[in-house]
C-alpha cells in the first residue's frame, strides 16, 4: 500500500509539491524591502591612552527583510562596530563583514559601503593652559573696566597628541559687557567644539571689575 501510495499519480505529486515549494517562497519573500542607511561607526575596547583621530563617522549599509519590521528599524539598533582591543599608535586598515555589523537578528545585511576603512590611532596627550576670556563691547559712558580674572584660571585638556599640544590657551564663550555700569560676574562656557578634546571643567566664572571714571 505504501509503495503504491508513492508511486500512484506521481505527476500529480510531484507538481503538487512543486506548486506548494512555490507558494512557500512567495509568503516569505512577501513584503520584503531593501533600504540603504549610513550607521555610525563605532569603536570599543580601545586601550587607554589612545585616541581614534581620523576615520569615517559613517558607513553606508544596506540591509533587506521583512517590510514592516525595516519600517520600524530604529537608529540605535543599528551600527558598525570595531573591536580596537589590540590597537596601537599609527595608520590602520580594517575590513569590515557581516559580524562587525549590529542589527536586529531577522535582518540581512547585503552590502556595506565602504568595506575597508582607515584609521589613525594616536597616544593621548593631557596639558593645562590658560583661560583667556572674550569680552566685546563697552561699559556705559564713564566708566572702565578696571580688572577681569577668570576662576579658575587654567584647566586641563586631554586628547590627541596632535591637537592638544598646538593648544595654548582656551577662550570662553564671548562675554557682551555693553552699558555695564557695575560688577559683573559671568559663568562661561570654554570655547572647545573639538569632542576629541576633553576637559575637566565645561564652564569658569569670568569676574569683571567696573569703576566710573572723571
Amino acid at each position: 500500500m505504501k509503495t503504491r501510495f508513492f508511486t500512484t499519480n506521481l505527476g500529480l505529486k510531484l507538481a503538487s509539491f512543486v506548486l506548494a515549494v512555490i507558494l512557500w517562497f512567495f509568503v516569505i519573500l512577501s513584503g520584503r524591502a531593501q533600504i540603504t542607511v549610513d550607521v555610525p561607526l563605532v569603536f570599543t575596547n580601545l586601550p587607554s591612552g589612545l585616541a581614534v583621530v581620523d576615520s569615517p563617522g559613517t558607513v553606508s549599509i544596506s540591509i533587506q527583510g521583512q517590510e514592516r519590521l525595516i519600517r520600524n528599524l530604529r537608529q540605535d539598533e543599528i551600527s558598525a562596530v570595531i573591536d580596537l582591543g589590540e590597537a596601537k599608535t599609527g595608520k590602520f586598515f580594517y575590513t569590515l563583514s557581516k559580524d562587525n555589523i549590529k542589527l536586529p537578528k531577522t535582518l540581512i545585511v547585503t552590502n556595506i559601503d565602504p568595506e575597508t576603512v582607515s584609521l589613525k590611532i594616536e597616544a593621548q596627550l593631557k596639558k593645562t593652559v590658560s583661560v583667556k576670556p572674550a569680552v566685546v563691547g563697552l561699559p556705559e559712558k564713564g566708566f572702565a573696566i578696571v580688572d577681569i580674572t577668570v576662576v579658575p584660571e587654567k584647566v586641563v585638556l586631554e586628547g590627541p597628541r596632535s591637537m592638544v599640544k598646538k593648544i595654548r590657551t582656551v577662550k570662553t564663550e564671548p562675554i557682551d559687557i555693553n552699558g555695564i555700569n557695575t560688577d559683573l560676574r559671568y559663568k562661561a562656557n570654554l570655547n572647545i567644539s573639538n569632542p576629541n578634546i576633553k576637559k575637566n571643567t565645561n564652564k569658569v566664572e569670568v569676574r569683571i571689575y567696573v569703576r566710573q571714571i572723571r
